[in-house]
């Protein structure tokens, strides 16, 4: 695993341990960065279901002024840290290690709002958790989320599950894998400025 592009282009980060998380492969996330580059410089990024960060960290060597990191996995939050030390980022970053989903019903207010919100559970959730997951979709919505902030979403292909109070701007299939583009209701534009 790799950086791939900015500040740290080309450092190694650390992958992860065993088969809890899944990485993003170089060509999913090239692309799902030439989608956002021209929102990332100065933004605030939150990182659901992090594994050992690729994504927020991508972002941080993008120019992104904060990285909220959330994950439970001990090796994989383990693995984080070893990350953000190694890349020397460590004081633009947050982890959050509590359960997401119950961090979510008590947060009113006490975070930065984010401009871009990784959104990328285990696949399993989709099935699992539906409802837990739209709960959490429900304070980006509400608590979480910029105006004009987009969460990008990660899951399988052969899943599906509607977020009420987010809208679709921008759907991308690679293979197996689907990562949709969403905005706030009452601004259904922002993914595809």
């Amino acid at each position: 695993m790799r950086i791939i592009a900015g500040e740290f282009r080309g450092r190694k980060i650390l992958p992860p341990v065993g088969e809890v998380t899944r990485p993003i492969t170089d060509r999913v996330k090239q692309s799902v960065f030439d989608i956002l580059s021209p929102r990332i410089e100065e933004a605030v990024v939150y990182d659901c279901f992090s594994g050992t960060g690729s994504m927020g960290l991508e972002c941080l060597s993008r120019g992104a002024e904060h990285a909220v990191f959330f994950e439970v996995d001990r090796p994989a939050v383990a693995r984080l840290k070893e990350n953000l030390a190694t890349l020397s980022c460590t004081d633009r970053a947050t982890i959050i290690t509590q359960d997401i989903f119950r961090f979510s019903k008590g947060t009113t207010g006490t975070i930065a709002k984010a401009d871009l919100l990784f959104l990328d559970p285990p696949y399993r959730y989709l099935n699992e958790k539906p409802q837990e997951l739209v709960g959490l979709a429900e304070s980006f919505s509400s608590t979480w989320l910029n105006d004009d902030g987009i969460v990008i979403f990660r899951h399988d292909a052969v899943d599906h599950l509607d977020l009420p109070r987010l809208v679709e701007a921008d759907r991308r299939e690679y293979g197996s894998m689907i990562v949709r583009f969403l905005s706030r209701a009452n601004n259904e534009k922002a993914a595809s400025d």
